[in-house]
């Protein structure tokens, strides 16, 4: 009788021990895409030590954050002049004169596991004696990048911007399908949009050009899609 209540509580004991089992493992996520404060979209910085500030994000495990800034001269950030991982929330950074610029952030974990960019803002720096600013660079609508379309017709739509509030835009656009179109489809067109009649099983190229009127043009980067 006293062995069998032994066994019995050694039973107990070990189901006891073996029945919490191990801790579940908590699952890492990726912080918060970081927004952007300063400086601001579309802005003229008169000076060229140009602090940039953004937004904290926030991480559900509760991880060390780092921030990775991103300054370029083009809205595709091809041309890179500044990447830096920082700790805060500001970076300060001597720029050229008289230049367009692009920024955006991104934030990391302690583990490894990273946001997406934020959006792109991007701003101009005062130069001596500059009395006129070239236009951003065109920024794209629609069609999207690389999109196939089950269509005859399209309408093409970009965006554009100066920072010289008063300049007033205009608008030349390239279509075709050369992978560099030189076909000019419309000139000085004050629309941001642009209809067109597309063939079948074909990929096109379009490019805007955007003037301002005191002399100045930016040409953009050449978008592309393709027909069913």
């Amino acid at each position: 009788m006293k062995r069998f209540l032994y066994l019995s509580i050694a039973g107990l004991m070990i189901t006891a021990c073996s029945s919490g089992g191990d801790e579940p493992e908590v699952k890492n996520s990726a912080p918060t895409t970081p927004g952007l404060t300063a400086p601001d979209d579309n802005k003229l910085c008169l000076n060229t030590s140009v602090v940039f500030e953004w937004k904290p994000a926030t991480d559900v495990n509760n991880d060390a954050i780092t921030y990775q800034l991103q300054v370029a001269k083009d809205n595709q950030f091809t041309q890179i002049i500044k990447t830096e991982d920082i700790q805060g929330l500001s970076k300060s950074i001597d720029l050229e004169k008289n230049t367009a610029y692009y920024w955006r952030v991104k934030s990391t974990d302690s583990k490894g596991l990273f946001s997406a960019y934020s959006s792109t803002f991007k701003f101009y720096t005062s130069g001596d004696a500059v009395i006129n600013h070239l236009p951003f660079v065109p920024e794209l609508v629609a069609p999207t990048q690389n999109v196939v379309l089950n269509t005859s017709t399209t309408t093409l739509k970009w965006n554009a911007t100066d920072v010289d509030a008063t300049d007033v835009l205009t608008y030349d656009i390239y279509f075709g399908t050369s992978a560099n179109p030189t076909t000019k489809i419309k000139e000085n067109s004050t629309s941001k949009s642009f209809d067109v009649t597309l063939e079948s099983s074909k990929e096109y190229h379009w490019k805007i050009v955007v003037k301002d009127n005191k002399g100045g043009e930016t040409t953009g980067q050449i978008w592309k899609f393709k027909t069913n």
